[in-house]
């Protein structure tokens, strides 16, 4: 059971990237899916999640309007579009996902970076300025 990362890397101030996180060994379908970062010397930030049993998604203030998470059941992945991407979103960015049926009544964004299940690798995202 696995979740792999992929499409990090250095952009400029504006530009956009697309991480991929492609789940194996088991079927998001049944999981909420959530994505993480952590700066160096700063504490870990979900910044967005998504309960696949009543569809809620959730965005951190820090990432509204600019950062979009989806997944793609037939391919098993779930996907977070950044777009006009700043410097203070340079970090270490993690997928992660944990059982549905762990929901609480407000929805994925009460669950903690704890209550997640399984964690990609981590990828880089680098943002100059």
């Amino acid at each position: 059971v696995q979740l792999v990362e992929s499409g990090g890397g250095l952009v400029q101030a504006g530009g956009s990237l697309r991480l991929s996180c492609a789940a194996s060994d088991f079927s998001l379908e049944h999981y909420a899916v959530g994505w993480f970062r952590q700066a160096p010397g700063k504490e870990r930030e979900g910044i967005s999640c998504s309960s696949r049993s009543d569809g809620r998604t959730y965005y951190a203030d820090s990432v509204q309007g600019r950062f979009s998470i989806s997944v793609d059941n037939p391919n098993n992945s779930l996907y977070l579009q950044m777009t006009n991407l700043k410097p203070h979103d340079t970090a270490v960015y993690s997928c992660s996902a944990t059982p549905d049926y762990l929901m609480p009544p407000a929805g994925c964004s009460d669950l903690g970076w704890y209550d997640y299940t399984f964690w990609g690798q981590g990828t880089q995202v680098t943002v100059s300025s």
